[in-house]
């Protein structure tokens, strides 16, 4: 069993920042990679951005340059950095946790507001 507790969300002006975390605990031995997606309403969930355990990334287009992913492995913690928001990045955010030989598990969802 994997847990994954997120937190950061809320509302933001545009331009603003905000950090997304979200902490892993349980079977995580196996993980290969964490990530996190966005699904806007009426829209289909999409990958925002991805690190592996070696530290290798990847960003949507949309966000590079803007967002920062980051871990802290002694906490098991990934994060979202931030920046520039517009209101386009309004959507719940997701984490997702990869593992070798095993189902993806995903958060609760944390929502992000940009609006003036």
């Amino acid at each position: 069993q994997v847990q994954l507790v997120e937190s950061g969300g809320g509302l933001v002006q545009p331009g603003g920042s905000l950090r997304l975390s979200c902490a892993a605990s349980g079977s995580i031995s196996s993980m290969y990679a964490m990530g996190w997606y966005r699904q806007a309403p009426g829209q289909q969930r999409e990958l925002v951005a991805g690190i592996t355990r070696g530290g290798s990334t990847n960003y949507a287009n949309s966000v590079k340059g803007r967002f920062t992913i980051s871990r802290d492995n002694a906490k098991n913690t990934v994060y979202l950095q931030m920046n520039s928001l517009k209101p386009e990045d309004t959507a719940v955010y997701y984490c997702k946790l990869d593992r070798i030989a095993a189902p993806s598990s995903w958060g609760q969802g944390t929502q992000v507001t940009v609006s003036s």
